[in-house]
């Protein structure tokens, strides 16, 4: 008889532990699993309104987003008639028309339908954001009558006497210099190329089209992944590939009540019908046990590989620099002017001479121009890294 209450003790033993230790377990698997799920409902896309641009990392919409959502310089919110604004801290807010997370891009507009007075003060310090193209233009003030069907003036800087016109041609400021009155000369931001633009003179009309370079997210986005913070006090980007992009924020939350109700339930059931079998089959708790430790072991697939578009900064470098000097010719199919900003060049300035093709530029034009592209601006060719040749060549 004290045989069989000794032995009636020890199996209560194996029965309570194995349950105790069940529990544990299933408790930080719920608890990490509904914080990975809340975490990601927070940084869910968001949107000032229905058909206006989703936001979402590295931009945080303010009021929608928490601020680990967001990275420092993104943060964008909703006007009144709910329409995404972006602030840059020297120019004032800007309405944000569409955002491009493959290539890094946001396209801005101004609310009183003026862009060329705003692009006139714009400062683009203080922001994390760059002119996707340059070019150079001339505000030119003159009477209206002398330049009346002549060119394309800005409507919006003009009035009954005097037409505001931006021109991009030193030889019409030249001309117009008698009767009109220069305002600035600025490099400012275009939409395209300074090789695709035409005619004398410009409106301005189009976007403001900016770019970012930190964080550089636009490998993970052209695979399909999502860039976000490691964790919530962490810095470090990291490239995630889930189902969450593109769901609507009533679909996930209907999955985080089902998880957060449904996988409770599924647990504790679970639970019982393994806690009903170790009471009668004890003896093989053991293999059961190593059974679900090496179902659960994990393996990390490796990322697939990441492409890369433009030159690293080290190849850019050892293309040949040219200081222009006083006779400013240049080697190779070059003219006066840089096809970049279409300015034309002065003794003294620094060029770089793409290899291949030996057309030249400014160096600052087309260094920005290759660290997103990996081609000559002119012709299209790729340069071959290979060529690595001194610099600062005197001509």
């Amino acid at each position: 008889m004290p045989v069989l209450l000794v032995m009636k003790i020890d199996f209560r033993n194996v029965y309570f532990s194995a349950f105790n230790t069940m529990g544990i377990l299933e408790v930080l698997f719920l608890i990490n699993l509904l914080r990975f799920m809340n975490s990601a409902a927070d940084c869910s896309i968001s949107a000032c309104s229905i058909d206006d641009v989703p936001v979402r990392f590295p931009f945080r919409l303010e009021g929608n987003q928490p601020r680990n959502c967001g990275y420092p310089g993104f943060d964008l919110s909703c006007n009144n008639p709910r329409t995404t604004v972006l602030k840059l801290p020297h120019s004032g807010n800007f309405l944000v028309r569409a955002i491009d997370y493959c290539t890094q891009q946001i396209q801005l507009y101004d609310s009183d339908n003026c862009l060329p007075k705003r692009l006139l003060q714009l400062n683009l310090s203080g922001s994390p954001f760059a002119a996707v193209f340059r070019h150079n233009y001339t505000f030119l003030s003159c009477p209206t009558q002398r330049v009346m069907s002549r060119f394309p003036i800005i409507d919006c800087l003009s009035n009954s006497t005097i037409s505001v016109l931006a021109t991009s041609s030193t030889n019409l400021v030249k001309a117009l210099s008698s009767s009109c009155h220069v305002i600035s000369t600025l490099l400012i931001p275009v939409s395209w190329p300074a090789q695709y633009n035409e005619g004398f003179s410009s409106e301005l009309s189009e976007d403001l089209l900016l770019t970012w370079f930190s964080p550089d997210c636009h490998q993970c986005e052209t695979q399909g992944g999502t860039c976000g913070f490691h964790g919530n006090a962490s810095q470090e980007i990291l490239c995630s590939y889930n189902s969450y992009r593109g769901k609507s924020s009533s679909s996930r939350q209907v999955g985080i009540l089902f998880l957060s109700i449904g996988i409770p339930v599924l647990v504790c059931a679970s639970g019982m019908a393994m806690s009903a079998y170790l009471m009668m089959w004890h003896p093989r708790r053991n293999a059961v046990y190593n059974t679900q430790r090496n179902t659960a072991t994990a393996t990390v697939s490796p990322q697939p590989p990441v492409l890369v578009m433009g030159l690293e900064e080290s190849t850019i470098e050892s293309f040949d620099k040219l200081i222009l000097g006083e006779s400013k010719r240049l080697p190779g199919p070059n003219g006066s002017t840089c096809a970049i900003c279409l300015s034309e060049y002065n003794s003294k300035e620094t060029l770089r001479m793409m290899p291949e093709c030996n057309h030249c530029f400014h160096a600052d034009c087309v260094d920005e121009w290759l660290r997103m592209n990996g081609t000559c601006p002119v012709c299209r060719k790729s340069p071959s890294p290979a060529h690595v040749t001194s610099s600062n060549i005197s001509h």
